[in-house]
């Protein structure tokens, strides 16, 4: 009797590739996008794309939705505080408490602090020779081009669910 193995072989199948495709148009046409609007962190709208395109198009609407609040948020608070207090402990740990207590306040969802807060320490953490508020922009900018783009073409170019 032949013995058979528990791995099965490894094989791509068509709904991989096309997945993969998908992620790559979406992400190489965020980061020509940012690139065309001359956003100097052009990687974020590619990054953000990457995110989006690993869901269904209804999941990725709603994450998009609670990515795109939370860095709005994140943003605004971030360049406020580092154009106030500076890249400094104290205000970063208030400015992200404070995120917290807002996304509770509107019952957003976790996600959408998560992504406060991660736009929060961006902003307020990463030295550079520009203002806080134009890094804030620019970065809520590079995020929207990527969240767009991938819904975008995640509704133009809907994805089957793979079969278990």
């Amino acid at each position: 009797m032949a013995e058979t193995s528990t791995l099965a072989r490894p094989r791509v199948t068509q709904l991989d590739v096309i997945h993969c495709a998908r992620t790559t148009i979406a992400a190489v046409a965020s980061l020509l996008i940012a690139h065309l609007f001359k956003l100097p962190e052009a990687y974020w709208a590619a990054i953000t794309a990457i995110v989006v395109m690993q869901s269904t198009l209804g999941a990725a609407l709603t994450a998009s939705g609670q990515r795109f609040v939370g860095t709005a948020l994140g943003a605004i608070m971030g360049g406020v505080l580092a154009t106030f207090c500076g890249a400094n402990v104290i205000a970063f740990a208030a400015g992200l408490f404070v995120c917290g207590l807002i996304c509770a306040l509107f019952r957003l969802h976790w996600n959408a602090y998560r992504f406060a807060g991660v736009t929060l320490a961006i902003v307020m953490l990463v030295s550079g020779p520009r203002s806080p508020v134009i890094l804030a922009f620019h970065r809520f900018l590079e995020v929207s081009i990527g969240i767009a783009v991938a819904l975008v073409l995640a509704a133009l170019w809907r994805e089957l669910e793979p079969a278990n």
